[in-house]
């Protein structure tokens, strides 16, 4: 072979090596980011496609990697419960109130625990799903049973979902990875 020739299959060869290597980083990112982000990862694809997707997930996660998120003290998963016995209770009486407290009390948690308070909700909810990523999708959800026309039924699912995020965000052994 003559040295061109060589050069020329070198130069291919490091182009072929290029390729799968940026090949195989993309795909454990992506891999990364569907076990990190779960069920969120697959509704952000959905909504603005892969690459949109990934970075935003990506660029959540990074941000989250600089706020300090931390645990309750056992004293304020207490009085959080409570609050949250008498919003329970409440629902009897006055269904869209209950539902109101028990948002406000999610919200308050949320931020007593690191999170921002954040005016773009999508946002905000990308960097909860960081470290709950099962629960974002139930906060969705009950915030739009609210916005529905407040039928009673509508605002017994929304307390249900907001039940659930509560709940996970109280858990003093989940932290994120």
């Amino acid at each position: 072979m003559e040295t061109w020739e060589w050069i020329v299959l070198a130069g291919a060869v490091a182009v072929v090596v290029v390729l799968a290597a940026a090949l195989i980083r993309i795909r454990r990112r992506r891999a990364h980011l569907k076990d990190r982000f779960g069920q969120e990862y697959d509704r952000a694809v959905a909504g603005v496609g892969t690459s949109t997707a990934e970075r935003r997930l990506s660029a959540a996660e990074r941000e989250h990697h600089d706020l300090t998120i931390r645990a309750l003290p056992s004293a304020a998963r207490d009085r959080y419960l409570d609050e949250w016995r008498q919003a329970e209770a409440r629902f009897v009486s006055d269904p869209p109130d209950a539902v109101r407290a028990a948002e406000r009390l999610v919200e308050r948690i949320l931020m007593e625990r690191g999170y921002p308070e954040d005016e773009d909700l999508e946002h905000r909810l990308a960097l909860v799903a960081v470290d709950h990523p099962d629960i974002v999708e139930r906060y969705r959800h009950g915030r739009a049973m609210v916005v529905n026309d407040g039928r009673t039924e509508d605002l017994r699912k929304a307390m249900l979902d907001y039940r659930a995020v509560l709940e996970d965000l109280l858990q003093t052994e989940r932290t994120a990875a």
